[in-house]
This record gives structure tokens, C-alpha cells and sequence, in this order.
């Protein structure tokens, strides 16, 4: 995944903290502990203070965060006007969201239950043949993911109502006082790296970030090292020309690059990273290596690490034919590494999250980054 720097400012290049956004990750890792083996203490006791009510309706949104980090939790990346600086607080934050017009809304919100990147075609509030995409591709994600994506095309208004209720009742339930606890970390972390890309230069500071980040010799790409394929530019005149870094104190082990078009890209990187358990006996420890050896069963882990997927869908994500895909997860399923399920007439399939953590966090940070 490439960042075009080429003629960008070195003072629009901005380590900064976002409320917002770690609330996307600290929901992520509430939901999804799997991902997370170091916070099983926080997302334990959280999930045990809240309120039914409120823990009900989370339990009915978790597929907004589980596999899909959407734009809609750095806002001020899609705004043409911002400064390139973000606010201080959840609220004003909140507000840069509703500040998103319709179509930049919804085409980000559609991460959440279509698993697709806004490419800058059409919106699917104009044109019938993407909305009609949009569902199908819900519709294969499960019937929460369809009524979502229905109101969502139907009235975004009610939608960023709802959302922005949900969220600030996260603030007033647990997120206040989880941010007071991790922002003095953050916020020392982002001005540690902005001296260091200060007196040291952005090869060093990305260094410091993540090994997965390095500038070209040029000095004008910066490439992120993922299971992924992107590219974006920070000098995008829609929006204005920056690149924003964000600490995260939930995120490991995901390194996120926004890359969407018409957003200013921002990486939202961790610090700190968990001790993990050892790994199993040394015969299934063989077959789990042997069945990882193979590129594109890495490829078909990023996906079953994120998310299900039925055969049609991995098929269709990777770029192979569904017998191939068959082979493949034969395969993994031999090793213990992923699980299978049904519902309905599909048959879904996921990775063992904590089984590949046995296998140890470079793997598992390499996945799921």
C-alpha cells in the first residue's frame, strides 16, 4: 500500500490523537477480543459495566466495527476545509462528522456492511446500479447488514442521528473516562514523533512508528507493508494536501491507512503490543506452517481474519476460482486454523484469531495489520 508524497509540505505531515478514532478501534477490540489478546481485562470488565439497554444496542451494531474500520471515524480526513488539525474533544469531533456531505457520508458508512472501498465512481444514492450492488453485497453479509445498508440509502439523516447518539452514550458509559486514561499516553507518543520527524527527518520517524512503513529512497512514496494492495496521494486538490499519523493505544496489532479518494490519508498506528501465550504441539505447530507457507493462503487469512467469507465470496475477493478456494481452506481447516459454520443455505468460514496468535505476534501482526 503506497502514500505519494511528492511535493507535499513537510509541516503538513502531522502526528496528532483523535478521540474518534479510538473509540472506532476500542469497540473494535470490545467486540472482537480475538484480535486483541491484550485487553481481555478492559473489554471484560467494560462490557460488564454497561447498562443492558446500552449493551444491547452495541451487541446489535457490532457488525459496524468487527471487521471493517470506516472512514466515518476520521472525519476530519474528508474535509476539504479543515486546517489539517484535529479537534480536541469527541464532540467536536462528532460535529466534523455531521459536517460530511450525504454521498461522502454513506459511501464510507457502506464499508461497514458491503466490505468495499469508495473508489470514486457514482454514489449509490444516485445511481440505481450501485445501490443495487450495495444490497446484494449486504445482503451476503447478513440481514442486519441489509437493513442498515436500506436505511442508509434511504435516509442518511436518521443514520448519522443514530450513529452519533450511539457514540456519544459509548462517551458517557465508558469512553470518557478510557480516553483521560490513554490520551496523556497518545498525546506524548505524537509529539515524541513529531520531534523526532522534526530533528531526524520522516524515514526516521517512520521508523519509529512501525517497521512496516518505509520511505522510498527518493523520499517521495512512503509504502506500507500489508496484506493489501492501495494507493492514495497526499496532494489531492479536493481536499487539500497532508498526511496525518495517529498513535493508538487499542489498535495493536492493526496498522490502518486511509487511502480512500478525495480523503487526505491518514495511518493510525499502535504502540505497545501484548505478550502472547506459546505455541501448540510441535505436529500441529508443522501443519499450521505448512498450510501458511502458501501466499495466497496468507491472503485468504487477512480476509477470514477480519470478517466470514463463504467460498462465492473468497472466490470473488481473491481472484481464484471457488475449487481452488475449496483446496485452500481444506487445507487451513486440516491445520485447526480457521472454523465453519452455517446459515441458511451459506456456509461461512473465519479464522481462529487465537490459534494464529500461538503461532506468535509477528504472523499475527502481519495478518491483521
Amino acid at each position: 500500500m503506497t502514500i505519494d508524497i511528492a511535493g507535499l509540505p513537510p509541516e503538513r505531515i502531522v502526528f496528532d490523537i483523535s478521540p474518534l478514532a479510538e473509540l472506532g478501534v476500542a469497540l473494535h477490540a470490545l467486540h472482537e477480543s480475538g484480535h486483541h489478546p491484550g485487553l481481555h481485562g478492559w473489554a471484560t470488565a467494560t462490557a460488564a459495566g454497561l447498562k443492558p439497554d446500552l449493551a444491547d444496542r452495541l451487541h446489535e451494531a457490532d457488525f459496524l466495527w468487527r471487521s471493517t474500520f470506516s472512514d466515518i471515524f476520521m472525519p476530519f480526513a474528508g474535509l476539504p476545509a479543515n486546517p489539517g488539525r484535529i479537534t480536541a474533544s469527541l464532540k467536536e469531533e462528532l460535529d466534523l462528522l455531521d459536517r460530511l456531505d450525504d454521498e461522502r457520508f454513506v459511501s464510507s458508512a457502506l464499508e461497514f456492511t458491503c466490505a468495499t472501498y469508495s473508489t470514486g465512481a457514482p454514489s449509490p444514492l444516485v445511481d440505481p446500479v450501485r445501490r443495487e450492488h450495495a444490497l446484494d453485497l449486504a445482503a451476503n453479509r447478513g440481514p442486519r447488514q441489509l437493513d442498515f445498508t436500506r436505511r442508509l440509502l434511504t435516509d442518511p439523516a436518521s443514520v448519522r442521528a443514530w450513529l452519533r447518539r450511539l457514540f456519544e452514550d459509548c462517551e458517557e458509559a465508558f469512553f470518557a473516562d478510557t480516553w483521560r486514561r490513554v490520551s496523556t499516553q497518545l498525546a506524548a507518543d505524537a509529539r515524541h514523533k513529531s520531534e523526532l520527524l522534526r530533528r531526524k527527518g520522516l524515514a526516521e520517524a517512520l521508523r519509529a512508528v512501525s517497521p512496516a512503513l518505509t520511505l522510498d529512497e527518493g523520499g517521495t512514496r512512503i509504502s506500507a507493508d500489508k496484506l493489501a494492495d492501495g494507493r492514495t496521494t497526499t496532494t489531492d486538490p479536493v481536499v487539500g494536501a497532508g498526511l496525518t499519523l495517529l498513535p493508538s493505544s487499542f489498535g495493536w496489532p492493526h496498522l490502518m491507512v486511509l487511502h480512500a479518494p478525495g480523503w487526505q490519508p491518514v495511518i493510525q498506528y499502535p504502540i505497545g503490543a501484548p505478550e502472547l501465550p506459546g505455541t501448540a504441539s510441535v505436529e500441529l505447530l508443522k501443519l499450521r506452517m505448512d498450510a501458511l507457507a502458501h501466499p495466497m493462503r496468507m491472503r485468504m487469512c487477512r480476509n477470514l481474519g477480519r470478517a466470514t467469507y463463504t467460498t462465492s465470496e473468497l472466490a470473488d475477493a481473491l481472484g481464484i476460482t471457488a475449487p481452488e478456494v475449496s483446496r485452500h481452506l481444506a487445507v487451513l481447516k486440516k491445520a485447526q486454523l480457521i472454523s465453519t459454520r452455517r446459515r441458511g443455505r451459506y456456509v461461512l468460514h473465519q479464522l481462529d484469531v487465537s490459534a494464529v496468535a500461538r503461532l506468535g505476534s509477528d504472523f499475527l501482526e502481519t495478518v491483521l495489520r
